[in-house]
């Protein structure tokens, strides 16, 4: 009984915290006409619902949505000719057929490329015949398919590597109007492993939520270090593998968010949510959706 009143403190108080702090969309609001503050623990689909899907393509975005979502996260690289697109690694080798650096390749070398048979080939479970021969698509793709019917959790990878990325960034977000300034709705957060590329964009725009990625082999923060972040970030994503709930509580209790990643068994989602996460990074956003609901049933009926 005693645990079940603590996780209700604990979603009680996320609840107030998160509204705001979090952007929120008109289609899968994670903040807006909800019942439950438990409701507002943030579902981020991992490079969409990138379990069944080919990662980083718009199918696999419009998945995650399906399965109740509330972010689509969005990893970053940048074309020879300037052109953001929606991709992991800085080599196209891995979700390709092709090879070499992103940053050595036209938008129109890109495009060229199947971003879909190699899922096919290594998941067989999942193979769809309409994952062949899909595109990467453009991060202004991805705005002019979803709009302001999504969130997005979009991540600036090696920006060291891609000089003015963040501003190009910064340019697309209020082009389609989701950067939430003039008192609008802000539809994205932006994340990144790099602290420059992160205050670089809060001198930009301040209104920008953002989260400090911590590396997979990155030790508990210091207090120091935890008050740093606070300055220009709303919270932080560390590994799910290098935390624990005094961890959690810590972050917490400094006023910032956690999110880690990446959660994907039913038994580590309950955990999390047992420990007080703000939220999780997940290739299977149906099965942490399910997770919530079946949570949030068994706190009302004790």
């Amino acid at each position: 009984m005693d645990m079940l009143k603590r996780m209700l403190v604990l979603f009680w108080t996320f609840g107030m915290a998160l509204q705001d702090s979090i952007p929120s969309s008109n289609s899968i609001n994670p903040t807006n006409l909800l019942t439950s503050s438990y409701e507002k623990i943030v579902n981020v689909a991992h490079r969409g619902a990138s379990a069944y899907a080919p990662e980083h393509t718009l199918i696999s975005y419009q998945m995650g949505e399906k399965m109740n979502g509330n972010y689509i996260e969005i990893d970053l690289q940048m074309t020879s000719d300037g052109h953001l697109i929606t991709m992991h690694d800085e080599r196209v080798d891995r979700t390709t057929n092709g090879t070499g650096l992103v940053k050595n390749m036209t938008l129109k070398e890109i495009k060229q490329l199947d971003a879909g048979s190699w899922f096919n080939e290594k998941y067989p479970h999942y193979a769809k015949n309409e994952y062949e021969h899909i595109q990467v698509p453009t991060l202004e793709e991805v705005f002019k398919e979803f709009g302001q019917d999504a969130n997005y959790y979009i991540e600036t990878k090696s920006p060291t590597v891609y000089p003015g990325m963040e501003e190009k960034l910064l340019k697309l977000l209020e082009k389609y109007n989701l950067t939430g300034v003039n008192g609008q709705p802000s539809y994205v957060i932006l994340q990144s492993f790099s602290t420059e590329s992160l205050k670089k964009i809060h001198v930009l725009n301040e209104h920008i939520p953002l989260i400090q990625l911590l590396p997979d082999s990155s030790p508990e923060m210091t207090d120091l270090q935890l008050a740093s972040i606070k300055k220009y970030s709303i919270g932080v994503g560390p590994s799910f593998k290098r935390i624990d709930q005094k961890y959690i509580e810590k972050v917490r209790e400094r006023g910032l968010q956690i999110h880690p990643y990446t959660i994907n068994t039913r038994e580590d989602m309950k955990k999390a949510l047992k420990w007080g996460v703000n939220g999780i990074f997940t290739n299977h956003p149906d099965l942490f959706h399910e997770v919530l609901k079946n949570v949030e049933q068994e706190t009302k009926q004790k």
